[in-house]
């Protein structure tokens, strides 16, 4: 299938729909992981790693820049670069009317759209097979159930699923909640100090010691 190709957009944009920057991220990383572009390190955290990616996208781009020094997910959510690039990603999401006042929230049309692209695109029952467009997408619109499924080993070294028994329902561990229950978050990254800029690298050296490389789970 190609899901993200019939939905019209990217993964990360899906993620942000559904379960705010926190769920963004999450996708980001398991875009770079799925590239070999980071590396995880001790206590969860993550590091670029190799020469960066032809054809990258933005946000992406913005992600792997910031893991120059290691940092765990959830300081990456926080990061004042990544903070910019949700602000920038929400952009063309409000022009289409999914995004709506005060805090750019999604839409009950946007959340309709998710919920119908969700049953279009079921969590799959195996991982053998799957293109890397097709992981993105399920992870975009399932959460931790996808990362569990398809990424088990690179969702437990980061934190991006927790251990133990999966909740009901959707649910990005990274976001203290379900996927559409990501207010404090998605209010916080509006609110804040976005800070300085998002300019890339043309190359970045893995830093973060012990730990597995990407790509492969």
């Amino acid at each position: 299938m190609d899901g993200v190709t019939e939905i019209g957009w990217e993964p990360h944009q899906i993620a942000l729909l559904g379960g705010g920057p926190p769920a963004a991220v999450t996708v980001a990383l398991v875009a770079l992981h799925l590239l070999g572009a980071v590396e995880t390190g001790p206590r969860r955290t993550l590091c670029a790693a190799g020469p960066e990616p032809e054809g990258l996208g933005p946000f992406e781009g913005t992600v792997l820049d910031c893991l120059h020094e290691p940092l765990t997910a959830r300081e990456l959510v926080r990061h004042p670069d990544v903070r910019l690039a949700v602000a920038l990603t929400r952009i063309p999401l409000a022009e289409d009317g999914l995004l709506g006042h005060p805090w750019l929230r999604p839409t009950r049309g946007a959340r309709r759209r998710v919920e119908f692209w969700r049953e279009r695109h079921p969590l799959p029952a195996v991982r053998h097979g799957l293109t890397d467009d097709d992981t993105l997408l399920a992870v975009a619109l399932h959460g931790d159930a996808a990362l569990r499924l398809l990424l088990p080993r690179f969702a437990l070294r980061t934190g991006l699923a927790a251990p133990g028994t999966p909740a009901d329902g959707v649910r990005f561990s990274l976001g203290r909640g379900r996927l559409l229950r990501w207010r404090d978050e998605y209010e916080d990254s509006v609110s804040g100090d976005w800070g300085g800029g998002t300019g890339h690298h043309g190359d970045h050296a893995g830093g973060c010691g012990s730990g597995g490389g990407g790509g492969s789970d």
